[in-house]
């Protein structure tokens, strides 16, 4: 079996077309279907079911992916374990991230590992979904989550706790609440479908119903609304840490719950055949996230 038809199948199953995957491979539309073909006829089944308007993988397809992942992970590794030595790290390093820590955290590491690495290649996606990274093609994402190990292929990479913040100018005006009941007397801005701010009390999850005159889509527009003024909010550390340190915003503390831990995980398609790339970006991840995320505590 020709590894670069095995390829050229993921590519069409993470892009969803044949010219798209062709314009990824640099090759033609054409060649593409032909190898798309051959690997069909050598398999003995069809991958993909085709028309002129759509694509879409056939049961038989569905089953072939996650060996295809499997089989050119077996191959970056082992093109890492004979190539890397000495170079540095080599390849394409494919990654998601969510916006906030995408921009903030995860691209200085990429560019880091660059600079060290000049035989590296990064492609990152920033995306506030969660991305199916086996059928994308990705080698990692970066997810803010409250999961267990055991919930998927993920490491730990930091602590990452929800925050309640306000403006120094907001509680110059309005003081700060001292329990969850007084949040009752405050505006709270919003971020879309999270109408309850998450605590825990005794060891259990303890929700908050909020309300306020700002309902907003993005972290960052609930950060900006809160530096601004307008209410209080709840948003991880991680994307609120840089404010607080510089002075824009103040981090409140309730007396009757504890903020609720949650962890920005790395979370990959293979316990088996990593690459080095990977593993290294997981470590960088994890070093400078560990200081910031674990500053929360203290």
């Amino acid at each position: 079996m020709d590894l670069a038809d095995v390829a050229l199948f993921r590519a069409i199953a993470s892009v969803g077309s044949l010219s798209a995957a062709a314009r990824q491979m640099g090759t033609t539309p054409m060649l593409v279907s032909r190898r798309l073909a051959s690997l069909e006829a050598e398999l003995g089944v069809r991958l993909f079911h085709r028309t002129t308007r759509s694509l879409s993988l056939t049961p038989e397809g569905e089953a072939f992916l996650p060996h295809a992942v499997t089989l050119m992970d077996a191959r970056d590794s082992a093109l890492d374990s004979i190539s890397s030595g000495g170079s540095g790290l080599s390849g394409v390093l494919k990654i998601t991230a969510p916006n906030v820590i995408g921009h903030s955290v995860v691209v200085p590491v990429v560019a880091a590992l660059i600079a060290d690495n000049p035989a590296l290649r990064v492609d990152l996606t920033l995306s506030d979904g969660v991305v199916d990274i086996a059928t994308a093609g990705l080698d990692v994402a970066v997810r803010v989550a409250v999961m267990k190990p055991s919930d998927m292929i993920a490491t730990k990479v930091a602590n990452n706790p929800f925050t309640l913040i306000a403006s120094p100018a907001y509680v110059a005006r309005f003081g700060e609440p001292g329990t969850t009941d007084d949040l009752v007397s405050h505006p709270c801005i919003k971020l879309h479908a999270m109408d309850n701010w998450p605590f825990t009390r005794g060891g259990e999850m303890h929700r908050v119903r909020i309300n306020g005159p700002l309902s907003v889509s993005t972290v960052d527009a609930v950060r900006a609304a809160c530096i601004a003024g307008v209410g209080l909010a709840m948003l991880t550390y991680a994307d609120v840490h840089e404010q607080i340190e510089r002075g824009e915003l103040k981090r409140i503390v309730l007396t009757d719950v504890k903020a609720l831990e949650v962890g920005i995980w790395a979370v990959y398609p293979t316990r088996t055949h990593m690459p080095a790339r990977v593993r290294a970006f997981i470590d960088a991840l994890r070093d400078r996230l560990l200081a910031t995320a674990d500053a929360a505590s203290m």
